[in-house]
């Protein structure tokens, strides 16, 4: 493992550190017995953590409401810079976060035990709430005496939590869950505000806010719909805009069409958007069962209009750290094997509307804003050279506004962003 970016107090290194560690599917029942540990803890500790399950999860928003100083390690990039106490925390020179990347080659076992191990030689100290002795944490610390846990084999046994409650929920105490919960600050925050289990918590969230999956499904509908640049195009229009609304099992049947419809001066098309943490082996079951493909099909036939499919994987769903365009008529024979989704990774975060026509409007759609756009930018669509790539980078790191580089390169500005997007994920890389 090797560190390629610090953010925040890095003054926190140098303290003695304790690590938690949690194993995945944490019974929600021996939430308290690790909460009563956060709760023990003050400014003069420091806390190395993750953040990759629900437990930890929670943990680190108590940690950070609590004011209690933590590390927190992730892989590859940091994605989350919206969360409202983890913006607080690094305001307040009480946070520092780690990114890590894996060194090491293949067959050395996978990342997140690396990624344990490694964290583990640089703690003096390690905490446990439940650890699944059929897991991938416990192996890790036998032998190890600065481990303790705060679950016991007794307790794992005793998962219900005692005094349920089936009181009715209040608007005010609505409007002070919701609250707590937009601002990041977790399930145990909550249960000490408003006395209710988080048993109670938990399913009273899920009534009233939007499912996981389907706020993730809506944060990446967000993000796609920022690719294709609205704002800039006067002559590119969202039409559509489909949301997965239901009462109980009752669907409305649009919920079946795809996201987006637009049309880009007299041509249509749609466009679906999936996000996924990682590809399953079995795409037909997962992306593109049957019936969701006939549905597509039938729509595109009846609109007379082609569908897209955009794919998103691994990263989060507002940055994904891959990105697929996939026609839909190419469905086919990805499921089938005969094509390999790689071949549909689309290197550039942006998008042409050109690339979303049918082949016969493509070309002379193509051709017309071709010669339309070298009117207002006569670089559009050449090659970038080396030159012009250590210029932008330059120039961007000076605080050039998008206005400035458009004048300078004679380009758009959609492809400027995507080249120095692409550019710096590039020298990112090769850190």
């Amino acid at each position: 493992m090797q560190i390629i970016e610090t953010i925040g107090n890095q003054n926190l290194m140098n303290r003695e550190k304790t690590l938690f560690l949690c194993s995945k599917m944490t019974p929600i029942g021996l939430y308290g017995k690790v909460f009563k540990w956060t709760d023990s803890l003050t400014e003069k500790d420091c806390i190395a953590c993750f953040n990759s399950t629900d437990m930890e999860s929670e943990v680190l928003k108590a940690l950070l409401v609590a004011k209690v100083p933590v590390i927190l390690f992730v892989m590859n990039r940091f994605t989350d810079g919206n969360n409202i106490q983890i913006e607080r925390a690094l305001q307040e020179n009480r946070m520092l976060i780690v990114v890590l990347r894996r060194n090491e080659p293949r067959g050395k076992g996978a990342t997140p035990r690396l990624r344990n191990e490694y964290v583990l030689s640089i703690c003096q100290n390690v905490v446990c709430g439940y650890v699944n002795k059929n897991g991938s944490v416990f192996p890790l610390l036998a032998g190890r005496k600065d481990v303790v846990n705060l679950v016991d084999e007794n307790t794992c046994s005793m998962v219900a939590e005692q005094n349920s409650q089936h009181e009715r929920w209040t608007v005010a105490q609505d409007k002070i869950l919701l609250r707590m919960f937009y601002n990041d600050m977790g399930i145990h925050a909550i249960h000490k505000q408003l006395q209710r289990t988080y048993t109670a918590i938990y399913s009273r969230l899920h009534s009233i806010t939007l499912s996981e999956e389907l706020l993730k499904g809506r944060e990446f509908e967000d993000y796609v719909l920022s690719l294709f640049n609205i704002q800039e195009d006067d002559e590119l229009i969202l039409q559509e805009w489909q949301g997965d609304k239901s009462y109980g099992k009752v669907k409305a049947e649009n919920n079946r069409n795809p996201d987006f419809v637009f049309r880009y001066r007299q041509n249509e098309f749609a466009v679906e958007c999936k996000w996924r943490e990682k590809l399953s082996r079995d795409l037909s079951k997962d992306l593109f069962p049957i019936k969701r493909i006939e549905n597509y099909k039938h729509f595109s036939e009846v609109r007379h209009m082609p569908v897209t499919i955009i794919l998103g994987v691994g990263g989060e769903p507002c940055n994904p750290e891959l990105l697929y365009k996939i026609p839909l008529n190419e469905i086919a024979p990805i499921i089938s094997g005969n094509l390999s989704i790689a071949s549909y990774l689309h290197p550039v975060f942006s998008f042409d509307v050109s690339m979303f026509l049918r082949p016969e409007e493509n070309t002379k759609e193509r051709a017309y804003t071709l010669s339309e756009k070298r009117e207002k930018y006569p670089n559009a669509y050449k090659p970038w050279n080396t030159d012009d790539d250590k210029l932008l980078v330059t120039l961007h790191y000076e605080n050039k506004n998008i206005k400035e580089l458009v004048s300078i390169f004679k380009r758009n500005e959609g492809a400027i962003q995507s080249r120095i997007k692409k550019l710096i994920d590039k020298a990112n890389r090769e850190k």
